[in-house]
Formats: C-alpha cells, structure tokens, sequence
C-alpha cells in the first residue's frame, strides 16, 4: 500500500506503451511469452569435470542455470520487476524457487519447493554454497518447511483453504500480505525452475501462476541428442533444453533481449562466474544486498 510492499517498491518512471499493457492484459496467463533454449551440455560438463578434478566441487546443471540468472539479473534489473494490481514494482531482493523431490531416488516419498534469496554480487561458488546449504535442509521425509506444514494444515478444516487462500490474494493485491508470509512462499520469486530431467521428462513451457507475482519459469528437460555438421562431418552433439516462460508485460522486448542474451552466454561460459561483476545496476532507490553464504563442504 502506498507504493510499498514488503518484496518490492512501486515504480512510475516507465515507457507508457510499457506501463499500459497491464490494464490490456491483467491476468499473467493472459501475457506469457513462450519460449525454448538449448544450452551446450558439452561446454557446461567440460566445466563441471575440470571444477570436480581440480576443486573437489561438483557443480550441477541447475546451480549453473541460477548462477547466470543472478549475474544477468545484475546488468539487466528490469527483468527483475513485477505488475501487482496494474502497478509496477522493483522487487527488493533477488530471489528464485525450485521443486526438490525429497528423496531423489523415490520419488513416491513426494516434494517440496525450495525458496532462496541471492545477493547480485554472488559468485558460482557462492550460489552452490546457498544452494547445497538449503537442500541439505529440507532433504528428507522427515524434515518438512513452512509450505508444507501450512498445506497439510489447510486441509484438515472444510473450507479453509478457499477462504485463507481468498485472503491472501486480497491482502497481496493491495501489499499488505504480511512480510513473513511471503518470505516463505514460493510464489512471490523472480524465477521459478523445475528440473523435469530428474523425473524422466522433456523440457516444458510450465505456466506461471496467476497467485504471488513470478515472472518468469524455466522447465529444464532430458538431455537432447542433435545430428550437427562440423567440418563437413556429421557428428551427434548433447544440449541441455530449457523450456521459458515469461510474463512480457514486465518490461520491453528489448531488455528482454539483451537479459536472455547474457543468460545465454553465462551458461556456455561459466568460469566467468566464479569472479564477482565489475558493477551491479539496480532500479532507482531499490538497491538490496544479501551476506555472503558460510561455505559447505567440498
């Protein structure tokens, strides 16, 4: 209310042709823009086997993937707004949320979503420290979150989830869902991924949800095998494919562009992660930074 929210700031100062298309098309699933991306898995794996022999640290495909997406978020702060009731806010926190099956080799013992915040000076090891840290916490049957507990408790009274969840779409709408609710839900993030590779599927343009304010989801998929000519001789090359969604109203094509472009070139070339950006750009008067991580084993 009033401009502020506790995950973001209102902001006025945007192209008008950007700032109408809102009240042209309210809803997310009215706005989203699909998608497809293939990654070189021949680059990225070069340089998770260098990582793994010459650091004992074992980088995986997803960690790479959150990894270019807080250091593009860095140059390109406008793909990290979001539109709430026609408003446009700058989101005070660089944040993302996953689907972690809770026993990677059974996947009959269910699911839960990871949140996790990043600070847009965070380095590859750095986003493997958050990342490692908070899987180790909520792997396990045993062990369930905040969702999982409000979820199961929900259920058990006739009636509640519509009125509760009715509730915080109101509050939401107009900021004034509480701060601690939505640290812990894992709908108010700037980039959702699920892993469909881990269950055995292809990649996928996943919806974004119309609750909280995603603005953009990554479905990565099975590994592809492409028949390619190099040097006159055909040869089968693997790419990662990733399946995006976003919500076009966010901000224009061309920053769109040039986010997707940097994206693209932090995942054939990650070894450029492991040094922090020269600089970080931040939407005026909404600067945010985040301590670094305490290191995990290696």
């Amino acid at each position: 209310m009033f401009g502020r929210r506790p995950d973001g700031r209102r902001i006025n100062k945007i192209d008008p042709i950007v700032q109408i298309t809102p009240y042209i098309m309210p809803m997310r699933c009215d706005a989203q823009v699909l998608l497809k991306h293939r990654v070189d898995l021949e680059k990225m794996n070069r340089y998770i086997r260098a990582k793994r022999a010459e650091e004992g640290i074992s980088f995986t495909h997803m960690q790479i993937v959150f990894a270019a997406y807080v250091r593009a978020v860095s140059r390109n702060p406008n793909v990290n707004r979001f539109i709430m009731n026609k408003q446009y806010y700058a989101r005070n926190n660089c944040s993302a949320a996953f689907t972690m099956l809770n026993n990677p080799n059974d996947a009959d013992q269910g699911e839960t979503v990871i949140k996790l915040k990043f600070d847009l000076t965070d380095t590859i090891y750095d986003v493997y420290d958050r990342m490692s840290g908070v899987i180790e916490k909520n792997r396990g049957v045993q062990e369930k979150n905040f969702l999982d507990k409000l979820a199961a408790g929900l259920f058990k009274v006739p009636g509640l989830p519509n009125f509760v969840v009715g509730l915080v779409r109101l509050l939401d709408r107009y900021g004034l869902c509480p701060g601690f609710l939505i640290e812990e839900l894992p709908f108010h993030v700037g980039l959702y991924v699920t892993n469909m590779a881990s269950i055995g599927l292809h990649d996928v343009n996943h919806h974004i949800y119309n609750f909280g304010n995603v603005g953009m989801f990554y479905g990565m998929g099975m590994i592809e095998k492409v028949a390619e000519v190099e040097n006159g001789e055909t040869r089968m090359k693997r790419y990662l494919p990733i399946g995006i969604t976003a919500d076009e109203r966010v901000c224009s094509g061309a920053h769109y562009a040039r986010f997707f472009k940097d994206m693209s070139y932090y995942l054939e070339h990650p070894e450029v992660l492991e040094q922090p950006p020269e600089s970080v750009r931040f939407d005026e008067g909404c600067e945010y930074h985040l301590p670094k991580p305490e290191k995990t084993a290696r």
